[in-house]
């Protein structure tokens, strides 16, 4: 069918006002230090998607050297992969690195991928992928041994390839590291493994010793003194 000039131009006009594709991802967890909209906004100014962003309140406890599980939901696919750091606070997370043009045009092209990370990148080149997720996805990373804080930021950073610029997408989340974690308590018998405060470990004894065997001894000592009594 051929298009008379004047609807042919509405048309062009239309495709050409279209916003190009941008991918978008949700953090489902850790909660994010912000209010997310459906496809995850607020996410693109960074580091932690700070435009016009509406604070959650929410901080989420770990215990020290935990592996932790961080989940994403993609709401638009582009090919890439994933960045996660660690930080003291949001002014301590690394700029955006530049990252390679596709020869001939403006847009993203490629991105080296750290396999030694140092703090503050915790782990690069997480769920690499060309095409759509089938759902939401998980990635694991360790939190780093011996360190503790209140208040840090977990960030995470999409990576994103036959995109323009820019060629990230962040989230973030206010995490607290402790020794003991969100789960400290006084250690017991059960599924932990751990031994009751009040309770002997194996092979040893209590202050107060095993209640039948003193019950024994003393009708043993009895015995010896009556026997003693009667000679």
């Amino acid at each position: 069918m051929r298009l008379a000039r004047p609807a042919l131009l509405v048309v062009l006009a239309g495709l050409a006002a279209a916003p190009p594709a941008r991918a978008h991802f949700n953090l489902m967890k850790p909660t994010s230090w912000a209010n997310q909209d459906a496809d995850g906004n607020p996410q693109k100014s960074p580091p932690c998607g700070n435009e016009n962003a509406v604070e959650s309140g929410v901080v989420n406890e770990y215990k020290v050297g935990d592996t932790i599980d961080i989940a994403i939901r993609e709401t638009t696919p582009h090919p890439g992969h994933y960045r996660v750091f660690l930080a003291r606070d949001q002014a301590s997370l690394p700029a955006d690195p530049d990252a390679e043009v596709q020869p001939g045009t403006t847009e993203c092209g490629s991105l080296a991928i750290n396999t030694s990370p140092t703090l503050p990148l915790l782990a690069d080149g997480l769920l690499v992928h060309t095409r759509a997720f089938s759902g939401p996805q998980t990635m694991k990373v360790t939190l780093p041994a011996g360190m503790t804080c209140d208040r840090c930021v977990l960030q995470v950073v999409e990576f994103m390839s036959s995109h323009g610029a820019p060629c990230f997408y962040h989230h973030c989340a206010n995490i607290k590291i402790t020794a003991t974690g969100a789960d400290a308590g006084i250690p017991g018998p059960g599924a932990d493994g751990g031994v009751d405060v009040n309770e002997p470990a194996a092979g040893c004894c209590s202050a107060h010793g095993n209640s039948s065997s003193v019950v024994l001894a003393l009708i043993v000592g009895a015995l010896v003194l009556r026997r003693r009594g009667r000679r």
